[in-house]
Formats: C-alpha cells, sequence, structure tokens
C-alpha cells in the first residue's frame, strides 16, 4: 500500500500536465443503478441551485480515502467516474436530498503530479473548494493565498510509529526517539518540529520515505511516518511480511497542531463565491457529521474509485472501516474544543500555528515572511448550531 507522502512535499510538474489531469475525457464508468433523491426545498437551505456554480468541484489532496469521506458522501447515486481524469461526478445530495447542483470529487497526490493544492486552484479557476493543510496554506501565503471556511477533521492522524518488538516496553515518541532511531519522513516539517523542541537530534533526521513498508519491515528499529487511521491497520493485516501491531503516537501530541484538510477557497474568489458558501459550508460541516454515522455506502464508492482508477493505490474496505472508526475512537473528528461547534476554527489555535510552522518554513527557504493568521481562515459561513453528539 502506498501511503500519502506527507506534510508539504510536493514534486512540481509543469501546469499543462496538471491541467490536463483535472481536464475531462477518458472512459466514464456510472453507479449502480438506484433511485434518485427527491429534490432539495426550492429557496431552502439545501437548494444551491442559483448559489452555487452549477458543478461544485472539491479538489483532495491525495488518492481517494476514508479520511475524506466527507467530500465523497456528497456524491448522488447517479454517479460516472471518468478514468482518464479520475474523477467522479454526481448530483449534490446532502441530507438526503438532491441540492440541485452537480458535485465533482478531484483526488490529488500522483493525479496532479503531486501539486499542493493551492497550485491547482490556482491553475485551475473550476475549483469551487480545496483540502488544503494549515501548514500547505501558510507556504503558500504569498503567490497562492486561500481561506479555509470549514474544518472537517479537528486534530491531525499523522502519527510516527515504531516496532514494539525493537523497542520493548516503549509507549510514546519521545521514549522511541531517545534511543537514537532514525525518523523517516518524507518531508521536513515534522523532523524540524521535533529538533527544534530537542526531542530528536539532527542526525537521526532521514527523509527518504517512499511510502512503502520496505524499510520499516528490514529495519524495524526506526521511527516512520503514518497516520492512525490506517498504518496499524494495514501493517497488521494487510502487509504480508509484517503481520503484527505496530507501536505508534499521534504528532499533534508534540506540537503537530495544523488542522489537517480543512476545505479552503481562494482568497481572490471569497466575495464571488460567498452566496454559495453561506450554503454550502454548513452542508460540508454537517457532511462529516454525516458520514461517519453511516460511513458504509461513501467507503464502498471510494473502494470502487481506487479500483477504476488503478494508479497503483491499493485501498481496502477493511482499511476504510478502520479508519472511521479510528476518526471517532481516537478523537481525530470531534467538535472544536473551545467552541463546542464542529467545524469551526479556533483564532488562538490558529495563531499557534502560524506561529509554530511559519518560522520553520522561513528557516527553510519555503517563505520570506510569516502571514498574519486571521488571513488564512473565516468562521463567517459556520453554522454555531451544528455540533457532535456525545462527549
Amino acid at each position: 500500500m502506498i501511503r500519502r507522502s506527507g506534510p508539504l512535499a510536493a514534486t512540481a510538474l509543469a501546469a499543462a500536465l496538471v491541467l490536463s489531469a483535472c481536464g475531462g475525457g477518458g472512459e466514464e464508468v456510472g453507479g449502480p443503478a438506484t433511485p434518485a433523491a427527491p429534490a432539495a426545498e426550492a429557496g431552502g437551505p439545501l437548494d444551491l441551485s442559483g448559489a452555487c456554480p452549477a458543478t461544485v468541484v472539491l479538489q483532495q489532496d491525495w488518492q481517494p480515502e476514508a479520511e475524506h469521506g466527507s467530500m465523497y458522501s456528497l456524491v448522488g447515486p447517479d454517479y460516472t467516474i471518468d478514468t482518464s481524469a479520475k474523477s467522479v461526478t454526481g448530483s449534490l445530495v446532502a441530507q438526503g436530498v438532491d441540492t440541485g447542483v452537480d458535485v465533482e470529487v478531484r483526488p490529488g497526490g500522483p493525479n496532479v503530479g503531486f501539486q499542493p493544492v493551492p497550485a491547482l486552484m490556482y491553475l485551475d479557476e473550476s475549483i469551487t473548494l480545496g483540502a488544503v493543510n494549515s501548514d500547505t496554506a501558510i507556504a503558500a501565503a504569498a503567490d497562492q493565498p486561500t481561506v479555509a471556511v470549514a474544518s472537517q477533521m479537528t486534530v491531525s492522524p499523522q502519527i510516527l510509529m515504531w516496532d514494539p518488538e525493537s523497542h520493548a516496553g516503549m509507549t510514546t515518541i519521545r521514549e522511541v526517539a531517545a534511543t537514537g532511531a532514525a525518523v523517516v519522513t518524507s518531508g521536513d516539517i515534522v523532523p524540524a518540529l521535533l529538533a527544534g523542541k530537542g526531542i530528536i537530534q539532527p542526525g537521526q533526521i532521514d527523509t527518504s520515505y517512499e511510502g512503502t513498508p520496505a524499510r520499516f519491515v528490514s529495519d524495524p528499529t526506526i521511527l516512520q511516518q503514518g497516520f492512525a487511521t490506517a498504518e496499524p491497520y494495514v501493517y497488521q493485516n494487510e502487509i504480508a511480511e509484517w503481520g503484527r501491531p505496530v507501536g505508534y503516537e499521534p504528532l499533534a501530541n508534540y506540537g503537530y497542531s495544523i488542522y489537517p484538510e480543512p476545505v479552503a477557497v481562494r482568497a481572490d474568489r471569497l466575495e464571488e463565491l460567498r452566496p454559495c458558501l453561506q450554503k454550502l459550508v454548513p452542508i460540508m460541516q454537517r457532511s462529516q457529521i454525516d458520514y461517519l454515522a453511516n460511513p458504509g455506502p461513501t467507503n464502498r464508492l471510494i473502494v470502487e474509485l481506487v479500483e477504476a482508477y488503478q494508479t497503483g493505490w491499493s485501498y481496502t474496505a477493511g482499511v476504510a472501516e478502520f479508519s472511521a472508526k479510528a476518526q471517532l475512537e481516537q478523537g481525530f473528528v470531534k467538535n472544536d474544543p473551545a467552541s463546542g461547534v464542529f467545524g469551526q476554527f479556533d483564532p488562538a489555535r490558529m495563531q499557534e500555528i502560524v506561529s509554530t510552522f511559519g518560522p520553520i518554513l522561513q528557516a527553510q527557504g519555503t517563505i520570506t515572511s510569516v502571514p498574519d493568521a486571521a488571513s488564512l481562515y473565516t468562521n463567517e459561513f459556520i453554522d454555531p448550531s451544528i455540533k457532535m453528539e456525545g462527549p
């Protein structure tokens, strides 16, 4: 199984390649023959016709997976799959009704030459909303500014993982790192964060991770990046050469405080899309809650898309089910702790993110100046009545 490459790891290819990857054409595969959803009440909060583009285009940052369930759950039963462009399009269905517009969900990663989502959004104006990690938004703020409008995953599931047999009795990243183990990642943000806190030494940093299990299987003394919503299941159940549990801890425990993949709009299109966002953002808030309440149908679509796209990405029903449970049970998806509202951004946390990652990116030469935290998000369109139930 190939996993996403990690924070801010991108390979810039020509714009023509990106646009061709996002464009139409190619074989289309239809969805199952199921009854159409009833139409939303005309002029009501779920009627997007007239307020939003005829096709709401949602751009993800990686291959289809359950962490993106909130986007894929909006795709209605009349969907078609474009196996060339690697996209799925159908009626945008929210809370069981047809909103009067279509939705197209596009994957990222190798499908778009590993371009960051802000770059894609500035190359292709048809993209309505994109999934933009907070650190990615900081990096792009000078030339490709985006404004996050809803957080759909509250805490990052990014982890470092280790072999419990090689590091017997150890339960934290700090303990394993103190042994001098190599920290294998695909990007340099996490190592810089941990080194700045004195948790690892510069000599432990290894950014050669390629998304495969080969290194971890052959050298189980290392710490390796992963996601709590995937790798623990995959390594135990789907990698025959391993076939046992891994130890892991979320990097959020060490200051990796980013909002993971909040939906964002281009900053220069905020005014233009305001009428749409007033209705669409509450739908996006609720779509994550609705997905996790009944992930099965959307997970089946995600697995179908992976099989149809044939990109070399492997994703099974088992890991999709595990991911949906982990998102809830491990607290990665929850109400905003500060306000109790689902999807709302905490201003103090956003300032902490910029104060933490801005200087790191500046020291690495990625940015020349640190953006104002308030420019990276807005709670204007959030419906404060939308909250997850339970503790």
